[in-house]
């Protein structure tokens, strides 16, 4: 069985973002690390090469597949900002109603840009996440 790609690293978030080319974007990553961390009391991570994550749990599904993943997390990508948050529904739904301009994948929230949202959703957002995984996968 192949192992965890996705895992923290030694590497500094802030090199990680300076080394983002667009300025905007930049920007927007770090006004994000400072919400999340303000929100959920949880220092910024750098995991794998691209992906910046708050806190961590162990996941354990049925099958046996066991691995670690952070509580929240966002990666600053050429295209967009994207959110990896957790809720269960309705709640998810709720708060990506009030969020602002986005879109959705499976897992993923994609901002255009920071100030498309309403940032007191965001920080809804990342706090919820937090609890719902806590609850979900105990330590």
């Amino acid at each position: 069985m192949a192992g965890q790609k996705t895992k923290p690293t030694a590497v500094s978030v802030e090199a990680f973002i300076a080394s983002v080319e667009d300025p905007k974007r930049r920007e927007d990553a770090r006004a994000l690390v400072a919400l999340i961390e303000s929100e959920t009391g949880e220092t910024a991570t750098l995991w794998g090469s691209s992906i910046i994550g708050f806190g961590h749990y162990r996941y354990r599904y049925e099958s046996g597949h066991e691995g670690d993943a952070s509580l929240v997390a966002f990666s600053p990508r050429k295209a967009n900002l994207v959110l990896y948050m957790a809720a269960d529904e309705p709640t998810r739904a709720d708060m990506l109603a009030r969020l602002g301009k986005h879109k959705t994948g499976k897992g993923c929230i994609y901002l255009n840009r920071l100030s498309d949202v309403d940032e007191s959703v965001l920080r809804e957002m990342a706090r919820v996440s937090v609890a719902t995984l806590k609850a979900r996968y105990p330590a």
